[in-house]
């Protein structure tokens, strides 16, 4: 379209200075024609005076002779005249022009009378006449000159702008006309809080062949199969002396491998443009962001469309063109995600467990700083899990927002801050805890003896069942139920990916004594680990509910009030004696001031009831106690400690020294600076010599 505007204009230009120069020529000519016939009625006036002038003097008597004479040469002068004055006329019309003779009678007459030379006359009017033919070749050459200039400028300026559009245009490879859907292909990048890119665009190529162009089938079939070992080489040659017109080899190959896809040299063996999505950190963050994959296909290009994590949840979002190529930002921080993946990883390799999740969140805007799940997949080829794989067992399963489990003793913080909330309790207030404890038919006890009596601190610190069991009678199954509501446990997380809508708690229909007992220490509820984390952000950042985002936020958000602020201040200081003096000692990182609490919850056997040797082992932390920032949720799926005599396969063993780690390596890269511990001044004690 621009050469198209480009050469109008230069055709416009031209016609203007040709019209110009059209105009000026034939200005130019009438002003000729004007003033040769100004000369000529000159002439016409200068001889009939002269003939008057004559006839007078001739007009004598004995000279009727020649009066008749000159009347006829009179009469042959005007006859003359006005067939000069009608070529004139038709010589305007377009007929041929007039010409001045070279010796007029009337002129030579007079010349004659007057005793001039004649032959003067005759090379004046040639001298004249060569003048206006020298003026009007001149008019002539200076109009052409002109229409040339013009047309050399308008050429000039064409080049002119046409080099400047391509110097200022990026250079593109010259593409085959083709026909077919126009697919839109670009798709907004995926960055972290800080900008860094977490999923981007990479320009690559496909290849595809046209077999009945092809020179070698089978020897390109056999050099195919050697570039791309995962290619079936029988089924290649196959392919290739059929009778299809068109077949894909390969939707994605490097430069590397398309230069040797070049030396084959068969024509038949074709390349296309597309782009793909790629990923530069890996596998880090993989569940969070899910993945992408093609979805309409061409030749030219191919749609790129998001089929899991917030590539799905967002896919229109970073497929519109009205958002100007601007980058989705998540509220993960990249290099926290690294730090927390590093530890989860190795924390469950050397305790042997079969998976493992972690959840950092900001405990007063929602949002997640890092998710990770384990095991976990490269985005860039995200692997195909056969139809029927346990959930537990495939990589792209995310153990985070997806994993419902019975998380166990962590429950106990959310039914000690409802009572003493409900004012039914006190931090100080004394239980019996004598075991075990019957409701109904079913016994509660406690995973060791604890003591007859214990405080509210100190049920929460040992994480005894039957004292939480005697709390929770105390609040009874209805206001439970709503408590639990309140938290979030009735839906699904609002967390930004798919996986997470179908994500919902699984609560028991019928909510008797028994179950109210058990919910409350954590069995019998199942939640998501997003859940939990929302939950305790809730209780430790002054009492208002928190939901939980991926996506930036600014300021406190105000949420609704879950517990009081005087509630929520003690749960603070009993969750910092927990990691101080009770069943989480192992996560009391220096500088941090961390509170947290355990839980070790058996997994349920399909067959009925529970297993005794299979656990999720769960730390739920939050710092610095404070003024809380941070909540860290840190799950373990079986993990096993055996560096002593007998396997541990409690959270204070196995999750805690995980949690403590991720928050000694993450909190200084979120900022936080270490809280020196108040020192005992020095005394002085005075002796005498």
């Amino acid at each position: 379209m621009r050469s198209l505007f480009l050469l109008l204009s230069a055709l416009g230009v031209m016609g203007l200075a040709f019209w110009a120069y059209r105009e000026n020529y034939r200005t130019q000519a009438e002003l000729a024609d004007v003033r040769k016939l100004q000369n000529e009625i000159g002439q016409l006036r200068e001889n009939l005076s002269v003939l008057k002038a004559e006839w007078a003097y001739l007009n004598r008597p004995r000279a009727a002779p020649v009066r008749r004479c000159v009347g006829r040469q009179l009469s042959r002068h005007r006859a003359a005249a006005h067939h000069r004055t009608r070529r004139h006329d038709r010589a305007e019309r377009g007929q041929s022009m007039t010409r001045t003779p070279l010796r007029p009678l009337a002129r030579i007459l007079s010349a004659r009378a007057k005793g001039e030379n004649p032959d003067a006359i005759e090379r004046e009017n040639i001298r004249l006449r060569h003048e206006a033919m020298r003026d009007t070749a001149r008019l002539r050459a200076e109009g052409r000159l002109l229409l040339l200039g013009v047309t050399f400028v308008a050429a000039f300026l064409t080049i002119g702008a046409r080099m400047g559009l391509l110097a200022a245009t990026e250079p593109v490879e010259p593409q085959t006309a083709y026909t077919g859907v126009s697919i839109v292909a670009q798709r907004a990048d995926i960055t972290d809080r800080q900008g860094r890119i977490l999923a981007t665009n990479l320009i690559t190529h496909s290849l595809y062949a046209q077999p009945q162009q092809m020179v070698d089938p089978e020897g390109s079939a056999r050099k195919l199969a050697e570039i791309f070992p995962d290619l079936d080489v029988e089924r290649l040659k196959k392919d290739f002396a059929g009778a299809r017109k068109f077949l894909w080899v390969k939707k994605k190959i490097s430069p590397e491998q398309m230069q040797l896809v070049h030396e084959i040299g068969d024509p038949g063996l074709l390349f296309g443009p597309r782009e793909m999505r790629l990923y530069p950190n890996g596998a880090l963050a993989a569940h969070v962001l899910g993945g992408a994959s093609f979805g309409r296909e061409g030749v030219q290009s191919a749609e790129v469309v998001g089929i899991a994590g917030v590539e799905k949840t967002f896919d229109t979002w970073l497929r519109d063109p009205a958002n100007g190529g601007a980058p989705l930002k998540l509220s993960l921080d990249l290099t926290v995600q690294a730090s927390v993946e590093e530890v989860l990883y190795g924390g469950m390799k050397l305790l042997n467990a079969r998976g493992a999740a972690a959840t950092l969140m900001d405990a007063n805007t929602g949002e997640i700083i890092a998710m990770a799940s384990l095991p976990d997949f490269d985005p860039n080829t995200r692997p195909r899990v056969p139809a029927g794989t346990p959930p537990g067992e495939s990589p792209v399963f995310d153990r985070a927002v997806q994993g419902i489990y019975e998380y166990g003793s962590v429950f106990k913080l959310f039914t000690i801050s409802q009572a003493i909330d409900l004012g039914l309790v006190t931090p100080d207030t004394v239980l019996d805890t004598k075991g075990p404890l019957y409701v109904g038919k079913f016994r509660i006890k406690d995973f060791r003896r604890y003591g007859d009596q214990l405080s509210v601190t100190q049920i929460l610190e040992k994480s005894s069942n039957i004292g939480t069991a005697r709390i929770a009678l105390q609040i009874g199954a209805e206001r439970q139920q709503a408590f639990f509501r309140q938290l979030g446990f009735g839906d699904p997380t609002p967390i930004e990916v798919v996986e997470a809508q179908t994500s919902r708690p699984i609560l028991q229909k019928r909510w008797s004594d028994i179950v109210t007992v058990t919910t409350a220490y954590g069995q019998g509820i199942a939640i998501t680990q997003a859940h939990l984390a929302a939950a305790y952000a809730s209780i430790v950042n002054g009492g208002t509910r928190v939901t939980p985002t991926l996506l930036p936020r600014t300021g406190v958000q105000a949420g609704e009030r879950i517990v009081s602020e005087e509630t929520s201040a003690k749960m603070r200081n009993m969750l910092r004696l927990t990691v101080a003096e009770g069943t989480a000692t192992l996560a009391d990182v220096p500088g941090y001031n961390v509170g947290g609490k355990t839980g070790t919850a058996n997994k349920p056997d399909p067959k009925g009831g529970y297993y005794d040797d299979k656990n999720i082992a769960t730390f739920a932390a939050a710092f610095p106690m404070s003024d809380p920032k941070y909540v860290l949720v840190v799950s373990l799926d079986e993990p096993v400690e055996a560096s002593g005599t007998e396997p541990r396969r409690t959270a204070g063993w196995t999750a805690v020294p995980v949690g403590a780690e991720i928050i000694r390596r993450a909190a200084p890269l979120l900022g936080l600076r270490p809280e020196l511990e108040p020192v005992a001044e020095a005394s002085v004690i005075r002796v005498r010599n």
